[in-house]
């Protein structure tokens, strides 16, 4: 149908004559003259319409308007001198217009094609004209060119692609499944998986060695911008391996993905342990592009006059005082910024924001000065490394809740502060996470990551002390991912469970197929899951998991597009032995 793709085009084809597909994107009429900007995949290119040279096709132009579907048969010139487009990359050629035909008519748009300040919920709506721009396209052309290289370098390291089911077993894996009715199981229910975690565990079994699938993925859980209910996770496991043989894969993988996106990044990545992220940045993916730290200062109120500090620092093991000093702050930050910070952390449990500024003297100024002593305050200077213009910011109380308000802080100032640098890449192993947590003021133990990691001393007494094999990448304080070497002996695996207070019973029913398979010579094994949509949001710069998915669920899990979730037939309801309860009436 066509000849070439309009952005093809350029001052080698002048005298061609060709045919060009695709959409009206704007349209102009010069004093009889018609001038078409038409787009297609590639770009644009400038259509002219002269009744001097095709009184047909001008005729027929008089009728295009925005979006509508055309097909050009024409010959390609230079523009006039002056007139070149430099903004185009067909901008010094044109494409004078012989035969035009109007394949398909537009409606009047809900919104102009580009437009950013349109609300998102319209844009979902109508998203086959959302993704109608340029930047739309090459975002999943990007999408599209880091799916081939991750199966071109896991094909080249051995990898078998193979496939899991998308109808299984409903487990405990942290998140609400969606659940699907049987109808020739009445009462019964399928699950769409959480991830290919089993299943990948049992093709070690089968002996396949090493294996990946670019997988779907089912969450029902609250969302946020960089989640959805359904998204896709580059997942691979390989047997006969080690935690660096593991992360090295994962670091070529990566490195390879960034390489077909034009990005060069340096391997090996670092590594951090858990216990160090969460003292030092307050949270287990920290974002390492700026040098704000958190400073461990607990010690030095030990004797404090400052009552509600002195009485904290008492129980170090449960409790944190931690200091977060800010280069030039006191010169940077207003008391409007103080004010606008304190109110920020109180959100996540903080009961206050404690904070003194350095004077040009060298002495301490803030609300918290007169209660500290000479000792104290040369104490606190030397231990943040502080001089005349910076400010030191405080958080004190419950161990958890200190390190996560303290750790969202760090984060906040260096936007306040412009200190991110949007280009930089980078990239921290988070490892040695416990095994298990245990949540303040409950009984129950939990598994960190999940059930069936290994710990990397099971012989332990002291659960608090279990560390595990897991392992989680992150970029720019985004966890792209993670993994673990499995448990492959059934005495660990049970030993685990009885720790988590899984019973026998209890455990057979939920993974009884996973647990007979691990008595067939199981080898060892370990592997990884990439978040795929989120390492294509931060490789095209977006803010939001959605922009970078063609047909994205909206914060509430609706499809707008398609109006889904939706009610069905009351017959297929009957067929499921499903019956809607009816709202209580208020």
């Amino acid at each position: 149908m066509r000849t070439h793709y309009c952005a093809q085009l350029n001052e080698n084809d002048v005298g061609k004559e060709v045919v060009l597909c695709g959409w009206a994107n704007s349209y102009r009429d010069h004093g009889g003259v018609i001038f078409i900007d038409l787009r297609d995949k590639t770009g644009l290119i400038q259509l002219v319409c002269d009744p001097a040279d095709s009184k047909e096709a001008h005729k027929i132009a008089t009728r295009v308007r925005d979006e509508y579907v055309l097909i050009a048969k024409g010959k390609v010139r230079l523009r006039g001198e002056g007139l070149e487009n430099p903004r185009l990359k067909t901008g010094k050629i044109e494409v004078v217009v012989d035969k035009l035909t109007i394949e398909n008519e537009s409606a009047p748009l809900p919104f102009i094609i580009g437009d950013t300040n349109v609300n998102e919920e319209i844009r979902l709506k109508y998203r086959y004209l959302d993704l109608r721009t340029k930047e739309a396209y090459e975002t999943f052309e990007l999408r599209s060119k880091v799916a081939i290289a991750a199966r071109n370098f896991l094909d080249e390291n051995g990898f078998l692609e193979v496939e899991t089911p998308v109808l299984t077993k409903s487990t405990p894996e942290g998140a609400r499944d969606y659940l699907v009715p049987s109808r020739l199981y009445p009462g019964e229910f399928y699950a769409l998986p959480q991830s290919p975690q089993l299943f990948k565990q049992l093709l070690m079994v089968a002996g396949f060695d090493r294996y990946f699938q670019i997988a779907k993925c089912f969450r029902d859980e609250d969302l946020r911008a960089d989640r959805q209910p359904e998204f896709t996770q580059i997942d691979v496991e390989m047997s006969f391996c080690t935690e660096d043989e593991v992360i090295a894969i994962a670091e070529g993988l990566i490195k390879a993905i960034f390489t077909a996106s034009g990005i060069e990044v340096q391997t090996p990545f670092r590594r951090m342990p858990y216990h160090e992220a969460m003292e030092n940045y307050g949270s287990d993916k920290p974002d390492l592009r700026y040098d704000l730290k958190l400073v461990d200062v607990i010690d030095i109120f030990e004797d404090t006059e400052l009552k509600v500090f002195r009485d904290i620092a008492q129980y170090k093991k449960l409790n944190r005082i931690k200091a977060l000093p800010v280069k030039n702050g006191a010169d940077t930050l207003t008391r409007k910024d103080i004010d606008e910070l304190t109110n920020f952390v109180a959100k996540f449990g903080a009961k206050g924001l404690a904070w003194v500024k350095v004077k040009e003297d060298g002495d301490l100024q803030g609300p918290i000065v007169k209660f500290l002593s000479e000792d104290e305050k040369n104490r606190l200077i030397e231990r943040c490394g502080v001089e005349a213009g910076d400010l030191i910011f405080f958080g004190a109380g419950a161990k958890k809740t200190v390190l996560d308000y303290m750790g969202r802080l760090r984060a906040e100032v260096a936007k306040k502060l412009g200190l991110i640098d949007k280009d930089r890449y980078e990239f921290v192993w988070i490892v040695d996470f416990p095994m298990f947590e245990i949540e303040e003021g409950e009984v129950k133990i939990k598994a960190l990551h999940h059930p069936f990691t290994m710990p990397k001393n099971v012989d332990s007494e002291d659960i608090e002390a279990m560390t595990s094999e897991a392992y989680d990448i992150v970029l720019n304080g985004v966890e792209l991912g993670g993994g673990s070497i499995r448990i492959h002996k059934p005495q660990i695996q049970k030993k685990i469970f009885e720790i988590l207070g899984i019973s026998d019973e209890e455990a057979r029913e939920k993974f009884g197929f996973l647990l007979d398979a691990l008595q067939y010579g199981a080898p060892p094994h370990g592997g990884f899951a990439l978040g795929f949509d989120r390492l294509v949001m931060l490789l095209t710069k977006r803010d939001n998991i959605r922009d970078v998915i063609a047909f994205p669920k909206t914060q509430k899990a609706q499809c707008l597009l398609t109006h889904a979730p939706s009610p069905v037939d009351p017959e297929q309801l009957k067929e499921l032995h499903i019956r809607i309860r009816e709202p209580k009436k208020v």
